[in-house]
C-alpha cells in the first residue's frame, strides 16, 4: 500500500513541476517574443563605429576605449601634437611654443577661430576710430589703448575735422607671436589690408589722406585676455605698423 501511495505522490509532484515549467515557458515567450529572422543585428563596437559615433554626437570616447591597436601604429596624441598648428606655426618654433602655453591655460583656444574674430575686430576698430565711436571702442580696447585713441579723436573734434575710412580688402591676418604669462594670454597679429582714408576740415578740404588713392596698410596689433576669466573676449592692448 505504501509503495502505491508513494508512487501516486511522485506522479502528482511530477505533474505539478511539469505544469509549472510549461507556465514559465509561456510567460517568458510572451515577454521576450520570438525571433522572426527580421531582427537588426546587435551594434558592433568596432573602432570605426566608435569613431563614427564621436563624429555624429557630442559623446567623446574616453581614453582606452579602443584598445586593439597595432603596437607600431603612431600615437594619435603624437600626430595631433605635430599637426596641431599646421598652417599657423612650424613645430618647435617660439610661436608654436607660445600657442602650446596658451592651450595649457585655456583648452578651448582655437587659433583659427581667433584669427577670424581678429579680422572682424580689426575692421570694427578702424572704422569706429574713424567715426569717433567711443562706445564701440571702449568694448574692444584696453584702457591704455582707448586713452590713446580718444586723444586723437578729441583732437579731431577740437579742429572740427572728420575722417572717412573705407576698406577695400583685408588680404592677410596671421598670428606672428604668442605668449602666456600667469593668467594672461597675448597674441600678436599682422594685418595686411587695402583701404581709402581721408580727413577733411569743416569746409570739406582734405587735410590728410587721399580720397582717390588705395593705400596698402600693414598693422601689427596685440590682443590679450585673462584666461581665468569667464569673459571669452580679447581686447586690443597694443598697436604698431610695419613696412
Amino acid at each position: 500500500m505504501r509503495s502505491k501511495k508513494a508512487k501516486r505522490d511522485v506522479d502528482i509532484y511530477t505533474i505539478i513541476f511539469l505544469a509549472l515549467a510549461v507556465f514559465i515557458f509561456l510567460r517568458l515567450r510572451s515577454v521576450l517574443g520570438q525571433r522572426t529572422g527580421s531582427e537588426r543585428p546587435p551594434f558592433e563596437r568596432s573602432p570605426r563605429n566608435i569613431a563614427q559615433g564621436a563624429q555624429d554626437s557630442n559623446v567623446v570616447p574616453m581614453p582606452g576605449t579602443v584598445i586593439d591597436q597595432a603596437p607600431l601604429a603612431p600615437s594619435a596624441d603624437v600626430a595631433a601634437s605635430a599637426d596641431r598648428w599646421k598652417g599657423i606655426a612650424e613645430p618647435g618654433t617660439p610661436l608654436a611654443q607660445g600657442l602650446d602655453a596658451i592651450v595649457a591655460q585655456d583648452s578651448s583656444f582655437d587659433p583659427r577661430h581667433f584669427v577670424s574674430g581678429a579680422r572682424s575686430a580689426y575692421e570694427m576698430i578702424v572704422l569706429a576710430f574713424a567715426n569717433g565711436d567711443r562706445r564701440a571702442l571702449r568694448d574692444l580696447l584696453s584702457s591704455e589703448v582707448y586713452e590713446s585713441f580718444d586723444t586723437v579723436i578729441r583732437d579731431r573734434e577740437k579742429h572740427d575735422q572728420k575722417t572717412e575710412t573705407r576698406f577695400v580688402s583685408i588680404d592677410k591676418a596671421e598670428i606672428v607671436a604668442a605668449e602666456a604669462r600667469d593668467r594672461a594670454a597675448q597674441l600678436t597679429v599682422r594685418f595686411v589690408s587695402q583701404m581709402i582714408s581721408v580727413t577733411r576740415d569743416r569746409n570739406g578740404t582734405v587735410v590728410d589722406g587721399n580720397p582717390d588713392k588705395v593705400a596698402d596698410i600693414t598693422d601689427v596689433w596685440t590682443f590679450a585676455r585673462d584666461t581665468a576669466s569667464r569673459d571669452p573676449n580679447w581686447k586690443l592692448v597694443g598697436t604698431g605698423s610695419a613696412g
